[in-house]
């Protein structure tokens, strides 16, 4: 009877090590990995098999995404091409500036149907009071129907404002579609979420565990910002819904984040974007004519847009990493990253050095602090490697989080959207983007990115150099994991 615990602990870590070894070897022949994110799994599951089988269960898991996936793949390009088919017309006539940009259009309209629209007007929202008034002074206006989308939605203070503006227009005839990451959102309360079932307000969870405590899907989030109100406005940006966006949290203090409000023909394709993510989600049979044929006033803006989603249910394609990719390539004269964190694959830290050996101003922002320790410290050492070829790095604030998704170039293309500067937004969440054509939005940016500067620390190399052995040793660990972070 001594004898029967140990027994039993060989037998569970016998089954572990076998379960590893078929992972391993699935991994090997099936597996549609880069090898650097194979060769980092095979070596967590070989090593430490019981952390290493607990860590494959919730964060390495791609067996089943193809399968997972397949239906909302086929859904997409079926609902995509109808709305293609009844609303969309390829821009054929690009003035002189635009066709300059035209590979860059072209290479996102081939890869992921990205409509390019032309006639749109943009506000850029660097501080969160910016942004969350013009939100909730948007949401008071809808008189049709409002379609809202975070990664994160708590019930807080600003949480429980958006809710109850949700609430009234429901109750007053307005469709009111809330739709949150079961992840992301759960700290949304069950008892808000009745409250607002109640008022009319329909709510889904996007891609919930069949354990209601602990959700074991932590990829394949749906990282999504997005707000279309009457078909007439609409928002994404890196922004979600809580106190702590708006600094209230002493953890991160103030929080440094980018949003932008759109007009014209792109929020059509962006409310696309949030009802192909809403039907995956609950199977309602929307009548999509209401929301894509009916006319709407011509809008008098002149910026060029195009709305670039990417996610792990289209597996050979990672959109948004090429749309910045192609800006780096055109960069000429500088080009302006800011990202909360800084993993890079083999190819775009290629195409990186490759700018700075060029002559481009390559500068790159990052927080000052972690919210992720292992995602941060590998980003300093990614940010670090990039020193020796020129670039110029930062880090945001003291009392700060820098948490916006922004690239630009040359005053002359901008992105600004949901999609981190890493391989998880390119590869295992379900982002969003706007691309932005236009001379004054590229500028705009540019010089939010050089104030930005002033309330940054520069590490140049020699203060890098100079780190600790400690912090070298995070780096080491961290560097080493992430290809699956």
């Amino acid at each position: 009877m001594e004898n029967l615990p140990l027994s039993l602990f060989e037998i569970i870590l016998t089954t572990i090590y076998l379960i590893n070894f078929i992972l391993v070897i699935d991994l090997i022949f099936r597996g549609k990995r880069n090898i650097d994110n194979t060769l980092t799994w095979i070596v967590i599951l070989v090593l430490v098999p019981p952390v290493g089988f607990i860590l494959y269960a919730m964060f390495g898991r791609s067996i089943a995404k193809n399968n997972m996936f397949r239906v909302k793949e086929k859904e997409d390009k079926v609902i995509k091409n109808k709305i293609l088919e009844s609303y969309v017309e390829i821009e054929s006539n690009l003035d002189p500036y635009l066709d300059e940009n035209k590979d860059i259009i072209y290479t996102l309209a081939n890869s992921n149907n990205a409509h390019f629209t032309a006639d749109n007007d943009v506000d850029i929202y660097p501080e969160s009071n910016m942004f969350f008034n013009s939100l909730l002074e948007e949401l008071k206006k809808a008189e049709e129907y409002i379609n809202i989308q975070f990664y994160i939605f708590k019930d807080d203070r600003i949480g429980k404002e958006i809710i109850e503006i949700l609430k009234e227009k429901a109750q007053a005839g307005v469709e009111v579609r809330l739709l949150y990451d079961a992840v992301g959102g759960r700290n949304l309360s069950k008892k808000a979420v009745k409250e607002m079932k109640e008022a009319g307000v329909q709510v889904a969870n996007f891609f919930p565990s069949f354990l209601n405590i602990i959700n074991f899907n932590i990829n394949f989030r749906n990282h999504r910002k997005i707000v279309v109100i009457d078909g007439k406005v609409g928002f994404v940006g890196g922004f979600n819904v809580g106190d702590e966006y708006l600094g209230r949290d002493p953890k991160f203090g103030e929080w440094r984040d980018t949003h932008i409000k759109l007009t014209g023909s792109c929020v059509i394709d962006l409310s696309m974007r949030f009802l192909l993510d809403w039907r995956y989600t609950t199977k309602e049979n929307l009548d999509l004519a209401k929301y894509f044929t009916k006319k709407r006033e011509k809008s008098n803006g002149n910026v060029g847009i195009q709305i670039v989603s990417s996610g792990p249910d289209i597996t050979e394609l990672d959109e948004i990493k090429y749309g910045y990719m192609k800006m780096i390539q055109k960069a000429r004269d500088y080009v302006y990253i800011q990202s909360p964190y800084l993993i890079l694959d083999k190819t775009l830290m290629e195409t990186l050095k490759v700018a700075c050996l060029s002559g481009v101003d390559v500068r790159i922002m990052i927080p000052s602090k972690p919210d992720h320790p292992f995602v941060y410290w590998a980003s300093y050492s990614y940010a670090g490697e990039l020193l020796d070829y020129g670039a110029k790095i930062y880090t945001y604030g003291e009392d700060a989080f820098l948490h916006a998704k922004t690239i630009v170039y040359d005053d002359s293309v901008a992105s600004i959207g949901t999609a981190n500067m890493d391989i998880r937004s390119f590869e295992l969440n379900f982002e969003v983007n706007a691309f932005i054509y236009s001379e004054e939005k590229a500028r705009e940016q540019r010089m939010i990115f050089e104030r930005d500067i002033e309330n940054s620390r520069e590490i140049t190399k020699e203060i890098y150099e100079s780190r600790s052995t400690y912090i070298k040793i995070k780096e080491s660990i961290s560097r080493l994991l992430s290809p699956v972070l």
